[in-house]
């Protein structure tokens, strides 16, 4: 996984609720918002505490029942649309 000695950081003017187990992001910036189910709401929190992006998949693997091969795809996946939207920044850790 290219990303994972990267770390996600959610930019200022983004706002995060989380309602029975999902959560909803809102740019203040761009005035959208984006639904997370209860997975994505899993990996956002794991993304958001964790020291790299490879700390939240093995967070994450402990979780749930997929291979890490999968698991690292969906999370590389997840990481670039939080990022071309806006919500987050990546770092190296």
């Amino acid at each position: 996984m290219g990303l994972s000695a990267k770390r996600v950081l959610v930019r200022p003017d983004v706002l995060v609720r989380e309602l029975r187990g999902e959560a909803v992001l809102l740019d203040l910036a761009s005035e959208s918002y984006f639904g997370l189910d209860d997975v994505g709401t899993g990996m956002w929190r794991a993304l958001t505490t964790a020291a790299t992006i490879e700390g939240a998949l093995e967070s994450l693997l402990d979780e749930y029942d997929v291979t890490r091969e999968q698991l690292a795809r969906d999370l590389e996946a997840f990481v670039e649309k939080l990022s071309s939207a806006g919500l987050v920044d990546l770092q190296d850790a």
